[in-house]
């Protein structure tokens, strides 16, 4: 049921709206029905207990006693007739509710009677009592459309037979409900489908802005359309959206700041240290500063990637981590790499590449070596960076990520480094759109998966 039911703002309020629109009709069709049923009494079923009545009255005033005396009082009873039995097909449905009504009105007229039978039936224009029928009468039943035969019991007399009109009111009713339903609908709904997207089109350019965000993207600002708390809406956005850009403009100046400052002394130090004369305390200082160097790039990368610099380009999928794996070749790194056809994507080159260097890097630290797949997964791209090494316990493959996390239970304390390679990759990824997973390998290792989308 759910499938159906409308998820834009518009279509809900105009699925609503429809909805009331039914129900209210709806009683109005009951409450028109019901007083056309009202009004059907005193149009036809009134008149034709009266008819009965009189006719009663003649029987009981003796004025039937010969076939002439009969013919003089068929005149003024009309459409009365009198039958020794029941004259009305017992195999033709009854209207219950017509003989209740007419039992309620003999009654009030404080008549003696027994069964009353009562049929609405389709008018047969070729019944020899029609043809010897008043043609303006005759006119007025066909414009009915059906025919009202009742036949009322007077104990030790016999049966009357009347015969009259019934009208079709039902389906012009119906039809005239449609027609005013429709103009409603056409009333209403319009307007309230119009306002509905005059809400819906300026919340969706606001949804459309927000998915489209990016720090230091200078989109402009979204056109302030609609009514007025809409308006509201989206100049609190724009609003939103310059106070963020700002507060990361100032925190890439601090980042800024910060990086010299620190990079200063690091310099100074290294300069320093040339003039220490035992080889193995410089080489040792040399690393340590390289180390604090090192750790301050990824520090510094990790704050500011939510605003890269690099701009997106076309980049060969397959020629960049050819590229990464060429570089641990050259340092004579057991890495290998399964040539991959041509896959071109949208990405900023360096920051992948850094992202790739990272999980060959800990591949090589911690397995000795590293394999690397690129497969194409149809609307996804996929890079795998696989190890033999120790590999990491089930529970701790996802705290991996957080930053400054180790697993010195597993990974080698001397050899790693602060614990920001595999944080700094998954921003990468992450801000490229996919995701990087890791699980262990059968037999023993670890396997690094990135999935972008094409």
């Amino acid at each position: 049921m759910r499938r159906y039911f409308p998820k834009s703002l518009t279509g809900q309020i105009a699925l609503l709206v429809g909805i009331a629109l039914f129900v209210a009709q709806a009683i109005n069709f009951g409450l028109l029905l019901n007083e056309r049923r009202g009004a059907r009494f005193a149009q036809v079923i009134a008149p034709a207990v009266t008819r009965i009545v009189d006719a009663a009255d003649q029987m009981n005033n003796q004025r039937l006693r010969d076939e002439d005396d009969r013919r003089e009082a068929r005149r003024p009873m009309q459409r009365v007739t009198v039958s020794p039995t029941n004259p009305i097909d017992p195999a033709l449905p009854r209207a219950t509710r017509v003989e209740q009504d007419i039992r309620a009105g003999l009654a009030d007229a404080n008549m003696q009677f027994g069964q009353v039978v009562a049929v609405i039936r389709e008018v047969d224009f070729n019944q020899p009592f029609f043809k010897n029928m008043n043609p303006a009468r005759a006119e007025r039943i066909r414009r009915m459309g059906a025919e009202l035969n009742v036949a009322v019991e007077l104990p030790g007399k016999g049966w009357l037979m009347l015969r009259a009109g019934w009208p079709r009111s039902e389906r012009t009713l119906i039809w005239q409900l449609l027609a005013q339903t429709l103009i409603l609908y056409a009333v209403v709904l319009l307007p309230v489908l119009w306002a509905g997207r005059r809400i819906a089109r300026p919340l969706r350019n606001l949804a459309l802005a927000t998915q489209r965000f990016h720090p230091g993207g200078n989109a402009d600002p979204v056109e302030e359309r609609g009514p007025a708390d809409v308006r509201a809406v989206i100049a609190a956005y724009n609003a939103l959206s310059l106070r963020v850009n700002a507060m990361l403009d100032e925190k890439d100046r601090m980042l800024g700041a910060i990086g010299h400052d620190l990079r200063t002394p690091l310099m100074a130090l290294r300069v320093r240290i040339e003039s220490v004369e035992d080889d193995e305390d410089r080489n040792r200082m040399a690393d340590t500063i390289q180390e604090m160097s090192s750790t301050l790039d990824d520090i510094l990368s990790l704050a500011r990637l939510g605003r890269p610099s690099e701009p997106l380009t076309e980049v060969d999928v397959s020629a960049l981590v050819d590229a990464v794996v060429e570089d641990f070749r050259d340092l004579d790194k057991d890495v290998t790499f399964e040539e991959a056809p041509r896959l071109t994507m949208r990405l900023r080159p360096s920051l992948m590449r850094r992202a790739v260097r990272n999980l060959i890097e800990n591949a090589v630290k911690y397995g000795g070596g590293a394999e690397v797949f690129l497969k194409n997964e149809g609307e996804r791209v996929a890079i795998q960076v696989c190890d033999r090494g120790p590999g990491i316990p089930e529970g701790k493959l996802d705290q991996v990520f957080d930053p400054f996390t180790r697993l010195e239970e597993s990974r080698n304390r001397d050899t790693g480094g602060v614990g920001l390679g595999l944080a700094l990759a998954r921003a990468i990824v992450r801000e490229a759109g996919g995701e990087i997973t890791l699980a262990n390998r059968e037999g023993g290792g670890l396997a690094a998966k990135i999935t972008l989308p094409r």
